[in-house]
């Protein structure tokens, strides 16, 4: 999903924290490889997690937070508290899925690449989790966020394939 060598040279924290979550999200498409839409929509443990509904949030994930980072205006993006993102419905395929997967992979590489300052603060939106008090983060910690969000579901997503049929990431690669 990374934008390959057509795109113009960033700087280098900009690179690194981009190909920092190129390799989280490497690590995901791994695990989603081969198989078929009712896999991907199967739950495989006493969780309600598939390895769909694990992509799903994903991408969705990737949308609100690169939102919050270009707008800066601690505005709730659309769909950040829709508890549908973590459900593969009937109508939806894998490929489908994945698709929007890269096209937020790629939204959030080029909004990335115009910020200019990866320390420039912005406000968070208000939410059912959040403190009383008005937080903000430089749009490095949300890039470090979407690190972390994505290698915790790309580990869920490994022992939700390795329920399903036996296959894991390490032995895919």
């Amino acid at each position: 999903m990374t934008s390959g060598t057509d795109t113009p040279a960033l700087p280098d924290e900009h690179a690194e924290l981009l190909q920092a979550l190129a390799e989280q999200r490497e690590l995901l498409l791994i695990t989603v490889r081969g198989l078929t839409d009712g896999q991907a929509a199967r739950r495989t443990t006493v969780s309600e997690l598939t390895l769909g509904g694990i992509v799903k949030h994903l991408a969705r994930g990737e949308r609100v937070w690169t939102r919050i980072a270009v707008d800066g205006d601690g505005a709730l993006p659309e769909g950040m508290l829709d508890a549908a993102q973590y459900r593969m419905t009937g109508s939806e395929t894998l490929a489908d899925l994945l698709a929007e997967y890269a096209d937020a992979a790629r939204a959030t590489e080029e909004a990335v690449a115009g910020i200019p300052d990866l320390g420039r603060v912005v406000p968070l939106p208000v939410t059912p989790w959040s403190p009383p008090e008005a937080v903000h983060w430089p749009v490095r910690r949300i890039l470090l966020h979407l690190i972390r969000e994505t290698a915790q579901h790309a580990g869920h997503a490994d022992l939700v394939r390795e329920a399903l049929d036996g296959a894991n990431t390490t032995a895919q690669r």
